[in-house]
C-alpha cells in the first residue's frame, strides 16, 4: 500500500493540500500531509511526531516553493526518507528552483507531473511486491526505488 508523506514549509499548505487531494481522489493513493497541531510543541517531540508519522508512510513528495529556504523540517524530512530508501520527488510551486540538496531526484510541476508521479508509485509498489517475494526486503526496496526514479525521471524528461 502506498502512502505519501507530503513535506512542505506552512506557507505551502494550501498547495500541498491540493496535491494530497488529487491523490486521494484521482488515484486512491493515500497521504499523510504534514500539518502539525500547535500544541505539539517544538524540538525533540515534534522530531518524535513526524518519524513516527513517517514510519506509516512509504515514500516522500516535498512541496518547494520560494518560502521552503525558511524551513528546517523540509530537508530534515528528506533526509528521514533518504535514510528509509523512499521513493522520493519535489513539487516545484511557482518559479522555485529547486535547492541544491533536492537537485538529484525528480521534480514535478504540473497537475500531469502529479498524475505520471501517481502511476510511477503504483508501478513501483507493484515492483517491490514482486521482488520481495524472491529478495529480502532491503534488496526490494532499493532496486524498486531505483526503479521508481529512473521511470519517473525518463517521463519526465529529466
Amino acid at each position: 500500500m502506498i502512502k505519501v508523506f507530503i513535506s512542505h514549509q506552512q506557507a505551502d499548505s494550501t498547495k500541498a493540500a491540493a496535491i494530497a487531494y488529487r491523490l486521494k481522489s484521482q488515484h486512491q493513493i493515500d497521504y499523510y500531509l504534514d500539518v502539525i497541531d500547535p500544541h505539539m510543541g517544538k524540538g525533540e517531540d515534534l522530531a518524535a511526531h513526524i518519524q513516527a508519522e513517517m514510519s506509516s508512510c512509504t515514500q516522500l513528495l516535498a512541496v518547494v516553493s520560494d518560502a521552503t529556504r525558511n524551513s528546517s523540517w523540509v530537508p530534515w524530512e528528506i533526509g528521514v526518507a533518504t535514510e528509509k530508501d523512499f521513493p522520493l520527488a519535489t513539487f516545484l510551486d511557482g518559479t522555485a528552483a529547486a535547492p541544491e540538496f533536492l537537485r538529484k531526484w525528480p521534480y514535478l510541476r504540473t497537475t500531469a507531473d502529479i498524475d505520471l508521479y501517481a502511476q510511477t508509485s503504483k508501478a513501483a509498489e507493484r515492483s517491490y511486491v514482486a521482488k520481495r517475494a524472491t529478495l529480502n526486503e532491503g534488496v526490494a526496496r532499493v532496486r524498486s526505488t531505483a526503479e521508481f526514479f529512473a521511470t519517473l525521471r525518463k517521463g519526465l524528461g529529466q
